[in-house]
């Protein structure tokens, strides 16, 4: 399948990459490969995940406090946010 970024999710990544290089140099790669790896799970296997609320889907990122939530649609996996998990749950997408 497909991967679909929305522009909020491409603005969340930015974000967090440009929060984790400051912290310390490097880190960003770490968090980057933990992307990586949780998408690849999705994209094998996008029904493994349970549905968080309504009809996105949620994947925790190992290692950093982020999820990842999607749609499946007919032909393509939409990501809708990779959502920071210290912020408020009402800033989720809806």
């Amino acid at each position: 399948m497909r991967l679909r970024y929305t522009d909020r999710a491409a603005d969340d990544l930015e974000s967090a990459f440009e929060w984790y290089e400051i912290q310390r140099r490097g880190l960003v790669f770490e968090f980057l490969d933990c992307i990586e790896s949780a998408l690849q799970n999705i994209i094998s296997n996008p029904e493994m995940y349970q549905i968080r609320y309504s009809c996105f889907r949620g994947s925790v990122i190992r290692r950093f406090p982020f999820s990842i939530f999607y749609t499946i649609e007919a032909d393509e996996i939409i990501i809708h946010s990779v959502f920071d998990n210290r912020q408020d749950t009402q800033k989720r997408p809806i």
